[in-house]
């Protein structure tokens, strides 16, 4: 401790280390309270971006599912057309019988 402050202190007496001891926790206090303050303005931030990221990611998802069920009911289309199943992972042939007109 600054040996000027010591000496302030001791003319006030204990009344006044009190005081002092008073505003130094609430100066920590206001310090403390803007510290909280700014983490959560910060973790609802956060979490706003969160959200927007899983939205995207549901509705990738939700279009993924829709690609693969329309690609599953054209392949039954081209099946039911006489088009051979493909198995192999080699593209098969199409007769010119078999093309689409």
């Amino acid at each position: 401790m600054d040996p000027t402050l010591t000496t302030t202190l001791a003319q006030c007496g204990v009344a006044g280390l009190i005081g002092w001891m008073w505003l130094t926790e609430r100066r920590a206090a206001t310090d403390r309270d803007k510290q909280l303050a700014d983490s959560n303005t910060q973790l609802l931030s956060n979490q706003k971006s969160i959200d927007v990221l899983l939205k995207a990611l549901d509705d990738n998802t939700r279009a993924i599912t829709t690609l693969e069920s329309t690609q599953r009911a054209l392949i039954a289309s081209f099946r039911g057309m006489g088009f051979p199943a493909h198995v192999s992972g080699a593209s098969p042939e199409i007769t010119a019988s078999q093309r689409i007109p």
